[in-house]
C-alpha cells in the first residue's frame, strides 16, 4: 500500500491529490495548518488517512511528521512539498516582509520537506520527493518577483536534488502548473489592487480545477517524470524561452508589461 504524505493537505492542489491517492487505496497522511479544513478533508478520505498539524515554516512540524509516517506506516513512499502562498505587484511595490515570508513558505517550506524525509528515504533505499512550483519558475511573468523568484528556486533546488539522490535510490519531480482554479488567491498578498483583482480573476476563470490538475501530477508521478508541466499553452511558452536568444523571450515579456500598464488607470 503507497504511504503519500501532503503539506498543504487541506485544500487546493493538495486536497485533490489526497483524494486521488485515497480512491486508489493509498495511505495518506496531510499536513496543514487549517485544523478546519484538515478535519474536513479526513473525513472525505476514508480509512487510510490522518492528518497532522504542519506548518512548512516550522522545521519541527516536518521532522515530526517523518518520525509518525516512521512509527506509524514503517516509512513513506511520496512526499509532496506543497504547501505554498502568492503575492504580486512591482519589486518597488512589494515590501520586504512579503517577500520574507514567501521565500519562508515557498522555497524553505520545500527545503525543510526535503531534509526532513531525505535521511528515512536514504535509509529505505526507496521515495519520491514531488515539489510544487509553478510555470512562473519556468517563465518569469512580469510583476510577480517574489513569486517567480521562489518558485524558480524549487526548479532549482528540484534539478540539484534528482541528480544528488538518485544513487540512494530516491526519484524527484517538481510540478510547474499554470493558473488553475483553487483557492491559492485567499492568500495573495499585494498593495496593487489591480494585480490582486487579476490574479483571483485568472485562477476564479481558468478552464481547468485543482481535481484535474491532480489527475495529470499523479500520472506523470507514476511515469517518473522530472517535469511535471500540466498546462500546454504555457508549456509551449517555456519551449519558446529555450529555444530562441533570451533578447526575443525578453521582448515577447516586455510587450506583455506594455499591455498590463495600458489598461492601468492613470495615476
Amino acid at each position: 500500500m503507497t504511504r503519500v504524505f501532503i503539506t498543504g493537505g487541506a485544500s487546493g492542489l493538495g486536497r485533490a491529490l489526497a483524494e486521488a491517492y485515497a480512491r486508489d487505496g493509498a495511505r495518506v497522511c496531510i499536513g496543514d495548518i487549517n485544523l478546519e479544513r484538515c478535519a474536513e478533508t479526513l473525513a472525505a478520505l476514508g480509512p487510510n488517512a490522518h492528518a497532522l498539524t504542519c506548518d512548512v515554516t516550522r522545521e519541527a512540524d516536518l521532522e515530526a511528521a517523518a518520525a509518525w509516517l516512521q512509527a506509524n506506516w514503517g516509512g513513506v513512499d511520496l512526499v509532496f512539498n506543497n504547501a505554498g502562498v502568492a503575492d504580486a505587484g512591482g519589486i518597488d511595490e512589494m515590501p520586504l516582509t512579503d517577500w520574507q515570508w514567501m521565500v519562508d513558505i515557498n522555497l524553505l517550506g520545500v527545503v525543510r520537506g526535503c531534509k526532513a524525509f531525505v535521511p528515512m528515504m536514504k535509509a529505505q533505499g526507496s521515495g519520491h520527493l514531488i515539489n510544487t512550483a509553478s510555470m512562473a519558475g519556468l517563465i518569469h511573468p512580469p510583476m510577480m518577483s517574489a513569486y517567480n523568484a521562489t518558485k524558480a528556486a524549487v526548479v532549482a533546488l528540484s534539478e540539484t536534488l534528482q541528480a544528488e539522490l538518485y544513487p540512494h535510490g530516491i526519484r524527484v519531480s517538481v510540478v510547474c502548473p499554470a493558473f488553475f482554479r483553487t483557492n491559492l488567491a485567499e492568500s495573495v498578498r499585494t498593495s496593487n489592487a489591480e494585480m490582486a483583482n487579476l490574479t483571483k480573476k485568472l485562477v476564479n476563470k481558468s478552464k481547468i480545477g485543482a481535481d484535474e490538475i491532480a489527475a495529470l501530477v499523479k500520472a506523470s508521478v507514476a511515469k517518473g517524470d522530472f517535469h511535471v508541466l500540466t498546462h500546454p499553452r504555457e508549456k509551449r511558452i517555456w519551449l519558446f524561452k529555450r529555444a530562441v536568444p533570451f533578447s526575443v523571450y525578453a521582448g515577447a515579456m516586455r510587450r506583455q508589461m506594455a499591455k498590463m500598464m495600458a489598461k492601468r488607470p492613470p495615476r
